[in-house]
């Protein structure tokens, strides 16, 4: 279990932070994108599409506005950590895929039943994905697809998720998909196969001052 929540604290986003209210794409050679991965747009609307999930079901698990108010003001990039993770899940699933490695889906029902036992049932492995992970009900078993090619790919190539073989197998992928960012959400760093922040100070991002206004 300790190693599912170490991968799984390492492969996805942290929990909502505010309303994915986005302006037009700052990138001109792709209007509309937030990012570029292999050839293939994740557009500003599908970003905001997942946003809008988690915020929903972090909504929905608290009692009062206060709570909720306050898990906004608790965690304030989650339009970021949300593209990191679309992003990372492409990188990730290229990369098992240059390796050989599949996942079934008997073998995702095998880990989420472990984990609801170990969780104490199903409703509690879907609190306790999204309190920690950000991860909403309807991406759980997504997540832990993404999990297992992890899993997977490191035991393909010998080693575990922190160890150099594995992000370096990883940045190959990101090589090849030739990652691009909106300038908006920073940069992606190939060799860490993670996103950065750019050291751009007239860029605001303004979703967070945008959701206290829509309330």
């Amino acid at each position: 279990m300790h190693r599912r929540r170490r991968t799984a604290l390492l492969l996805t986003a942290a929990i909502a932070a505010a309303a994915p209210l986005l302006t037009a794409c700052g990138n001109d050679a792709h209007p509309g994108a937030a990012a570029v991965v292999g050839g293939q747009r994740i557009t500003l609307s599908q970003l905001e599409e997942r946003v809008g999930e988690v915020r929903a079901a972090q909504r929905a698990a608290v009692q009062n506005d206060a709570q909720y108010q306050q898990a906004i003001a608790g965690t304030g990039t989650l339009t970021r950590d949300t593209l990191h993770t679309m992003i990372l899940d492409r990188v990730l699933h290229r990369a098992a895929a240059d390796a050989g490695v599949t996942v079934t889906r008997r073998e995702i029902q095998e880990m989420r039943s472990g984990l609801e036992e170990q969780a104490g049932g199903a409703k509690q492995l879907e609190t306790t994905w999204l309190q920690q992970y950000g991860v909403p009900p309807q991406r759980l078993e997504e997540n832990l697809r993404l999990q297992l090619e992890a899993q997977k790919l490191a035991e393909k190539l010998g080693t575990d998720t922190n160890r150099p073989e594995f992000w370096k197998a990883l940045s190959e992928a990101s090589k090849d998909l030739n990652v691009d960012l909106n300038p908006r959400y920073g940069t992606w760093d190939v060799q860490k196969s993670s996103r950065a922040d750019a050291k751009t100070p007239w860029v605001r991002d303004v979703s967070a001052a945008q959701a206290q206004q829509s309330m």
